[in-house]
């Protein structure tokens, strides 16, 4: 398809949010021969050391928005808890994309349910928690084990607790700040993947492969590529992917995190408050949406000749898409806290890509890097003509 309207190398391109995510993009379009604009509420966000301008101010500041506005061509954004009411006003000015629909999807854990619900893609059982009252009454009809969830401003398992027992109840209500959750069966998996896709102004649709993920402590510590898992799955991962996206309208790159329950019988899936509805007897079940760039993505860098952040901007751009195939197998591992105190014996490693996010501290838990070990060709049969497979 041939792209709309598309914008030429030198419009500016507004990112709200300033983190790694917003740095990546800033690179990326800067390649491409764009250039930038970040908005963000940190003094120290490091997306402003490689953008061409920036604007620090709160998301809440509607004088500061429309300064941020004025001039520019597209607006993005790199997280899913940016308040809908800036993007609102910044959409006043300027488009938007992907659009309100996608993030006020995603950042409201019922309302992602709902949405997953009317497309009749599988997700985990789950009960809508108004107060602390609702809670015994939820566990004892839905079960142990489960997941007590804020349903916003989650991320790296903030606003989570894992519930074992009814002696629990309290103590987790509490720990997720005592507000609007839902409550969510513990799923019986056999390991968590994610794919990472990208749509274009036109539609056109394009995916990387899947990604086998593995967490600590609710944090993302490893992705591997391609994931261990039959070649159907990651069609059926594909096929969902899209559904959600033209449900969406969406334009540019988004991530989806899924449970792959595994081969063999399966456990039928019920909808909201465990009623008897159930989805077809599925391999994957949906955890959650991410309307942006992802973490899990981070291996497209070195392993794909066009990276997510590359698609992501040639999207909202109106560009054709990028090749997503890979030209290798790839391990990409999170630098977390002081392990980016090794920089210097990891930058030494010549079988490593080291990718530094410029943030001025580290503390547990914060993502301060990443690291790439390709491991061999890879065998994709949409691989482009000339290419040679692996064994």
């Amino acid at each position: 398809m041939a792209a709309l309207n598309a914008l030429p190398p030198g419009s500016l391109i507004g990112i709200l949010g300033g983190g790694q995510l917003g740095r990546m993009m800033a690179m990326a379009a800067a390649r491409l021969g764009f250039r930038t604009r970040i908005y963000c509420d940190r003094f120290d966000a490091p997306s402003f050391d490689v953008a061409s301008e920036h604007i620090e101010a709160r998301f809440d500041d509607e004088a500061a928005l429309e300064r941020f506005a004025k001039g520019l061509a597209v607006v993005t954004y790199e997280f899913e808890n940016i308040p809908l009411g800036a993007l609102e006003a910044v959409a006043r000015h300027v488009p938007v994309r992907p659009g309100l629909k996608a993030l006020a999807v995603a950042q409201d854990r019922l309302a992602e349910k709902r949405f997953l619900e009317e497309l009749a893609i599988p997700a985990a059982r789950y009960i809508p928690i108004d107060r602390a009252a609702d809670l015994e009454t939820a566990a004892t009809s839905l079960g142990f084990p489960a997941y007590l969830k804020a349903r916003r401003f989650g991320y790296d398992g903030k606003g989570q607790a894992r519930l074992d027992s009814k002696g629990a109840l309290a103590a987790a209500w509490n720990e997720i700040g005592a507000v609007p959750a839902i409550l969510e069966e513990a799923i019986d998996f056999a390991c968590e993947v994610s794919l990472i896709a990208c749509r274009g102004r036109d539609g056109a649709f394009a995916a990387y492969d899947l990604v086998e993920n593995h967490h600590e402590k609710q944090i993302l510590r490893q992705s591997r590529v391609p994931a261990r898992v039959p070649p159907e799955v990651g069609d059926a991962a594909h096929a969902i992917v899209e559904k959600i996206m033209v449900a969406l309208d969406y334009v540019g790159t988004i991530a989806v995190e899924f449970f792959y329950l595994g081969a063999g019988d399966r456990p039928a899936l019920a909808g909201r408050q465990g009623d008897a509805r159930s989805h077809a007897r599925a391999p994957l079940i949906v955890n959650e949406i991410a309307p942006r760039v992802h973490n899990s993505g981070h291996w497209t860098l070195d392993a794909c000749l066009v990276d997510q952040f590359e698609n992501h901007i040639r999207a909202i751009a109106g560009w054709p898409l990028g090749a997503t195939w890979r030209h290798s197998d790839a391990v990409m591992r999170n630098l977390i806290g002081d392990e980016v105190a090794g920089w210097r014996d990891l930058a030494g490693d010549g079988a490593l890509a080291l990718h530094l996010y410029g943030k001025r501290e580290s503390r547990p838990g914060r993502k301060m890097g990443h690291v790439t070990r390709l491991l061999g060709g890879s065998s994709d049969s949409d691989a482009p003509p000339g290419g040679e497979a692996a064994d």
